[in-house]
């Protein structure tokens, strides 16, 4: 019997998840303008009305952008958390199961309540469904049901405060149809571009459509064209407006590393030019590698003092060890040290030229060098290899298996060989892939996994 008919207090996970799945996913295809269309909120709130508006039971943080949101996201809960606050937090995409998206006080739900929250959900759903049917337009997306979900679990777990990352974009993600007593904006480059715009303007414009009048905004959007657009929101909105380097500036200082084959932690400057919170620089260890957290460490310190000063107690001990503990999979990840083999979820420019840049020691002191390679279709492929040249003796490009948005191995081939890059081989599997690079590499060298959450995410797996 179909799970939204059968006895829901006897649901187990492979039905929710088999549930789930017969819905519009997009991140599990290409988009395109024309189905992009279908995205609005009115569903998303019909939704919420009618489970009883979950989301109306906690305070929430927003958080959106191109780059950089999971990590802030995952930042500001640590915080929160080791505030003694009892905090949600909900990031998106998973690396391997559902569970992951969905948290409290650092704990991800398990998979009874998991089903618990998803039964108050579906009934409501399903009529939904049914009533589009009627009318020849498309239902639920399969990120709203989700969202709602999370939302459900959130009120169920008592949280204090729920710190949500968007899907994509901003103005008609999901979770734009929460409240927040606080908006963060990352930063802001090309991505998704089918559906948010061609250009910085357009995409930030999306980006800023999570600020709501009189509500806080923190904003490390450091392009000039993004910065107008966010700026110029904000004062329509009348909310209060801090940005990196205006009101505040994170200094990236460099740890020195035990050896080539290890990535060390890097530390926060962060200073207010204008007095701000402290007229003294001050610093924290960063627990994610990389200079560009030092941007995201930013945003979250600036958005911890921000919730202090509305009610939310956080003393500089809890920001000091929520940054420092702070590490997510996939996101410039030691797989293995000999040869070193670093996986990273980089799916477009920026975050490819940022892993390269973090790893630039390691790929100066270590041979051979090889590139695992796979990326989705929509994906500005080309550029993202671009950004490697140079950097790598060898590379291997594959397909991964778990979504039908891959790029096909000879579209990455003929991008390597325009990005002047070595001649590429083709691996018949992500696993395939990385055996072949560690016989590459030998113990000596390194390997660096890029271009997808996905291929991370099947890479991780083996």
């Amino acid at each position: 019997m179909p799970a939204s008919r059968k006895d829901r207090s006897k649901l187990s996970r492979t039905e929710l998840v088999a549930w789930l799945d017969r819905r519009v996913n997009y991140e599990r295809f290409v988009p395109t303008a024309q189905t992009g269309g279908t995205f609005a909120l009115g569903r998303m709130r019909r939704l919420l009305a009618l489970i009883g508006s979950p989301h109306q039971a906690f305070p929430v943080v927003h958080v959106a952008g191109t780059k950089g949101k999971g990590s802030t996201v995952a930042m500001i809960a640590a915080i929160l958390d080791h505030a003694g606050h009892r905090v949600g937090c909900y990031l998106s995409p998973h690396v391997h199961t559902l569970e992951e998206r969905i948290s409290v006080c650092g704990h991800p739900i398990t998979s009874a309540e998991m089903v618990r929250a998803f039964a108050k959900v579906m009934p409501a759903v399903d009529a939904i469904d049914r009533e589009a049917k009627r009318c020849g337009v498309r239902g639920l997306t399969w990120f709203e049901v989700v969202t709602a979900g999370a939302m459900v679990h959130f009120k169920q777990a008592g949280v204090d405060i729920a710190v949500l990352e968007t899907g994509l974009g901003g103005r008609l993600d999901a979770t734009n149809v929460s409240q927040p007593i606080l908006s963060v904006i990352t930063s802001i480059s090309l991505d998704h571009m089918a559906l948010l715009g061609s250009t910085i303007s357009a995409i930030a414009t999306e980006k800023a459509g999570i600020i709501k009048r009189g509500c806080p905004v923190i904003s490390g959007a450091l392009s000039l064209s993004a910065r107008r657009v966010i700026a110029a929101t904000a004062a329509r909105r009348r909310a209060p407006l801090l940005q990196l380097n205006r009101d505040f500036r994170a200094l990236y200082c460099d740890a020195t590393p035990a050896s080539a084959h290890a990535l060390a932690a890097g530390v926060l400057e962060l200073r207010f030019p204008n007095g701000g919170q402290t007229a003294r620089p001050v610093r924290y260890r960063v627990g994610m590698p990389g200079r560009h957290q030092a941007s995201n460490a930013s945003l979250a310190v600036v958005a911890a003092h921000t919730l202090n000063s509305l009610g939310f107690h956080v003393p500089p001990e809890a920001i000091a060890a929520g940054l420092s503990n702070t590490i997510l999979p996939a996101r410039i990840e030691t797989f293995g040290t000999q040869p070193l083999v670093i996986v990273d979820a980089a799916h477009n420019v920026a975050s490819m030229k940022a892993l390269l840049e973090t790893l630039g020691h390691s790929l100066n002191s270590l041979r051979p060098r090889v590139l695992v390679f796979a990326a989705s279709g929509d994906k500005q492929i080309e550029q993202m290899l671009a950004q490697a040249t140079g950097c790598f003796d060898h590379v291997i490009v594959t397909r991964y298996a778990t979504n039908p948005r891959a790029a096909s191995p000879e579209r990455l081939v003929a991008a390597c060989k325009r990005a002047g890059l070595p001649a590429a081989r083709v691996a018949d599997s992500p696993s395939a892939a990385l055996r072949a690079a560690r016989s590459l590499a030998t113990k000596k060298g390194i390997v660096c996994v890029a271009g997808s959450f996905f291929l991370a995410a099947e890479i991780r797996g083996n």
